[in-house]
């Protein structure tokens, strides 16, 4: 069936375009063009009437209205386990209690190939109904559990088997040229989609992170790892690396990933919510990213872990990038809208402001896509950007409402599930979920 040259989708739409502006257009219009390489990118944000009237008449056009809905970019979650989904329900009240009594037992399932394809088509399914089209993923320490996210999740995905050389219980445990071996493996065959990905710090030997890294950014593969997540953590990584020769007078966590060449622009920590003001300057003059993940470091209570709340003016202060993330299975909620509400409720629980909604979908979306070198192409509503946006459902709206305030109504009451707001997935101008 040939395709439409001109895809037009009428709804009310939002567009965030940094921390403090968001688009909010009624009765708005988005129309992509279909170009030479097969790829729809927009041509014309702006409103319905005037849409009409520019390609209304055009010969090939297909028009597409969803009066119940708002139109949103897609989501990058940037910091995300698809190997944890199913214990990030568990106890959590100790992160490595909760790692050796419930996440290592079922990422050791990812062994079985049978089981690893079964779970990454309902995992990419359930990704397109959170309405996340992208993102940083980290999977188990078996190969295949990269092969398989990178061939079923749909959108732009960075993936990497999790490093696991010492400390780490026997039936997940790699030797260091198994895991060298790995690295250079994945990091050949999938170049920018590979992530070099120590688990932490105090699993991996830093002869592997070191060597890792230098084979990632020859191949320009991604960086991923943990840092700064409770402060139990930290004194449990620096007592140890005192005993490994050559890091016996490192100062912080991060001079450890620094020592071993992990830093950089490509290269995203997950959490780093107790960094110190030396910590953060080592990660801005590298250009290293941090991914935040609010449900998972919300309290207890609450399902988290109860790390404690990141200091976005700090980090922002320091020059210091970052996006939002869900942390799949450390949080609970693999919707990005869970994140979002979680960042801004937070923070105004502990009365830090500037925390708000439209800042919170900014970093849920285009910093996501600017974290994956992928902004000038995804991320928001562009002209010559590709055609990928979700349908939210539509709140009851008063005429003066801003951005700010749609996204409140959205988000605002108990819904246990937020993802239940996303009704359809669209990726490159095509529906790849829609909500029955």
């Amino acid at each position: 069936m040939a395709r439409a040259q001109y895809k037009i989708f009428l709804a009310d739409y939002l567009n965030p375009l940094n921390d403090k502006t968001c688009s909010w257009v009624r009765q708005g219009a988005l129309v992509a063009r279909l170009r030479s390489d097969g790829s729809y990118k927009w041509c014309f944000i702006g409103k319905e009437k005037e849409a009409l009237a520019l390609y209304g008449q055009k010969p090939d056009i297909e028009v597409c209205e969803f009066p119940g809905g708002i139109i949103s970019p897609g989501f990058y979650d940037m910091h995300f386990h698809w190997v944890q989904d199913e214990v990030r329900t568990m106890p959590k009240d100790s992160l490595l209690k909760w790692l050796s009594e419930y996440t290592w037992p079922h990422e050791a399932k990812f062994k079985s190939l049978d089981f690893t394809k079964k779970k990454a088509k309902t995992f990419s399914n359930d990704l397109l109904k959170a309405g996340t089209i992208g993102g940083a993923c980290y999977a188990s320490i078996h190969g295949h559990s990269v092969d398989w996210a990178l061939k079923e999740f749909k959108g732009d995905y960075i993936v990497g088997n999790v490093l696991m050389t010492m400390n780490s219980p026997k039936y997940l445990t790699q030797t260091k040229s198994q895991a060298l071996k790995l690295i250079k493996s994945k990091s050949n065959k999938y170049l920018k989609k590979y992530a070099m990905t120590p688990r932490f710090a105090p699993t991996t030997h830093p002869e592997v992170m070191t060597e890792g890294s230098q084979v990632a950014k020859k191949n320009k593969s991604f960086i991923q790892t943990h840092l700064s997540e409770t402060k139990n953590e930290i004194n449990y990584v620096l007592g140890l690396y005192k005993e490994h020769k050559g890091f016996e007078k490192v100062k912080s966590y991060t001079e450890i990933y620094k020592k071993c060449g992990l830093l950089g622009p490509r290269t995203i920590m997950g959490h780093g919510i107790h960094l110190s003001k030396d910590e953060l300057t080592m990660l801005s003059k590298s250009k290293t990213a941090v991914a935040h993940c609010p449900t998972s470091n919300a309290p207890v209570k609450d399902l988290g872990l109860g790390s404690g709340l990141f200091d976005f003016k700090k980090v922002e202060k320091a020059g210091v990038r970052w996006a939002l993330a869900t942390d799949i299975g450390g949080g609970p909620f693999l919707s990005m809208l869970d994140v979002i509400k979680s960042f801004v409720t937070q923070n105004k629980t502990k009365k830090v402001s500037g925390a708000t909604y439209t800042k919170a979908l900014y970093r849920a979306t285009q910093a996501g896509a600017e974290l994956l070198q992928l902004s000038k192409t995804r991320g928001n509503f562009q002209k010559n950007k590709l055609a990928h946006f979700i349908i939210l459902e539509k709140p009851s709206l008063k005429k003066e409402d801003k951005a700010e305030d749609v996204l409140k109504r959205m988000l605002r009451g108990n819904r246990e599930n937020l993802g239940e707001l996303v009704s359809q997935t669209f990726l490159n101008g095509e529906s790849v979920y829609q909500n029955n």
